[in-house]
Order: C-alpha cells, then structure tokens, then sequence
C-alpha cells in the first residue's frame, strides 16, 4: 500500500505541476476572450475593462491561479467565459464521452494485440509473419488523420455506417435495442481509428517480448515435458512476458487519450476534443485548463492501474515492497 500511496502522491505533484504550466503558458500566449470586444465601436473601453475585472482576469497571475485553486476545491474547476457556466458541468459529459470511446479502444486494441502477436511469436520469421509485420509497418507509417479520413470516405460511400455525432437525431424515440444499435454504428469510425493507431505498436510490443521468452531455459523445459503449443504460450510464456506489456498499458491510455482530442473533432463525437478547440479558440482559459487537467488525471489514472496490475502478477515485486 505503501508504494500505491506514493505513486499517487506522485501523480498529484503531477497534476499540479501541469496546472501551473497551463497557467503560465496561457498567460504567455496573445490575445484574450474580451479582445475581440475591443474591435466593436459599440462596446465602450470601460466596459471591456469592467468584464475582465469581473472575471479576474485584471490580476496577477498568482492570484488567479490561487482563485482557480479555490474554485477547484469547491468542485467547480473555474468558470466558463463563452458558456457563462461552471467548467465542472460542461467537463462531466464531454469527459465521460472521451472516456468511454478510448476505453472502448483500448479494450479492443490489447484484445487483437495480445492473441496475434501471441501467434506472430510462434511462428517467427515464417510467411504469416512476414505479412503481420508488413501490415503492422503500414499501419504505423499512416497519421491518424490519414486513417480518420480513410475511414469516413468509406463509410460515405457505402452508407454502410453513420458519419457524425454520438447518436442520431430521434435517439429518445428509440428502444433500448435501437439506442444501442444506434450508439453503436456512431463509434464505429472513431473507435476503429484509435484501434488501428495503436494497434501496430502493441502487436510489435507483444511479439517482441514473447520471443524473447520463448527462447529462455524454462520454455525450452516446458516444451521437453510434453506441454502443448498452445498451453505453453498462453499459460507460461504469457504471464512471464506480463511484465513490460502491463507497464505499456499505461502508456498506451494516455497515447489513446491524446489521440482521441483529434479523432473526435475529426468525427464530430462530443468529447473532450471538440469543446479543447472551441475553447482555444475563444480563448476561453479555464475550460482549456479544465481538459488539460482532465487529460492529465485521466493518463495518471492509467499508470496509476498499471502498477496496481504489477503487484498483482508479479510476487517479485510484492517481496520488495515487504521489505521496504
């Protein structure tokens, strides 16, 4: 517990640290959410500095961190400039959509990863190899944007699936059967685009330490005592390469999460990535903090699973932390 507890802690100097460099940089950055007043001859000068006085935005960049610290503590997390509402509820929904789509992913992405480059493994070098690689280099040499657009001129050409959007206008009108298969077809475009981004470093990832594996003594052991190919691979090879796939899995959240912010602006899913661009370009500064921090919770949270799932597999690790 010890060691969960200062991971933690960690993750909350983390998260404050880059609170601090989000304010700062959006105080360096030109231009402001009331400059734009400034150019219309309707509204006075007075009233310009009255609204950034309002809002604090007339103080020191200290002060206003400290109030936004406050506000963090009162479960508001800043007030919205454009929205005239509390970052918190504009943050709830859109954050929950962003988590959904990238867990959905990431469950897909290490349900294809971990069997076919379990298979790779044991057939290293050999035609079917071969051909993974080639395709696993393909997909790694394709942007996301490249795969988002791929993906959403196939489905307007063959009006196999929707484009556009979490749900279809009429959605409350449908059972729960066709809001399902509704909410379904939306996901196909993003979740198939995040699958693919991160598949082809996680088959290489799987593949690569399995071999490695396969090629120690015990392996070799196993294999003389008669123990099939399959129980071999899947009940000893496996969980002895578990190790450095569990640690990738924590990289691979957050490599999702930030891939996801541009995914769904591309395809219009109401997350954490359109509501990022709107408010940057309003410069409407604390809902860019607010997903910033979001974002960073979110990557921790995924470390943060990770170690858990290390001490769980690994009684090594258990040991040394009893001897601490």
């Amino acid at each position: 517990m010890k060691y969960l507890f200062r991971r933690a802690r960690h993750g909350i100097l983390l998260v404050i640290g880059a609170s601090i460099l989000c304010f700062l940089f959006s105080d360096l950055a030109p231009g402001g959410f009331f400059d734009e007043m400034k150019l219309n001859p309707q509204i006075s000068a007075s009233t310009v500095a009255a609204l950034r006085a309002q809002y604090g935005l007339d103080r020191g960049l200290p002060v206003r961190y400290g109030s936004w610290v406050q506000s963090v503590l009162r479960g508001e997390f800043g007030y919205s400039f454009a929205y005239n509402t509390s970052v918190r509820s504009l943050l709830m929904l859109r954050a929950r959509n962003t988590l959904f789509l990238t867990s959905l992913a990431t469950i897909l992405a290490w349900l294809i990863a971990v069997p076919l480059g379990v298979w790779m493994a044991s057939h290293p070098g050999q035609w079917v190899d071969r051909i993974c690689m080639g395709g696993t280099s393909l997909l790694i040499s394709l942007s996301e944007i490249v795969l988002v657009l791929g993906l959403l001129y196939f489905a307007v050409r063959t009006h196999a699936f929707p484009v556009g959007g979490m749900v279809s206008t009429g959605f409350d009108q449908l059972g729960v059967l066709g809001k399902v298969w509704d909410l379904t077809t939306h996901l196909i475009v993003p979740a198939a685009a995040l699958t693919l981004a991160s598949l082809p470093i996680l088959v290489r990832h799987v593949r690569a330490c399995l071999i490695e594996i396969l090629g120690t003594p015990f392996v070799e052991s196993a294999r003389a005592h008669g123990i099939g190919r399959a129980r071999l691979l899947f009940r000893h090879a496996l969980p002895a390469a578990a190790n450095p796939l569990i640690s990738l899995l924590g990289l691979s959240v957050g490599g999702l999460l930030s891939g996801s912010l541009l995914v769904e602006v591309m395809t219009g899913w109401p997350g954490l990535g359109p509501l990022l661009l709107e408010s940057s370009m309003s410069r409407d500064l604390y809902v860019v903090v607010g997903i910033v921090m979001a974002s960073t919770v979110f990557m921790i949270c995924g470390n943060l699973l990770a170690d858990v799932m290390l001490v769980i597999v690994d009684p090594r690790l258990r040991a040394d932390l009893r001897a601490e």
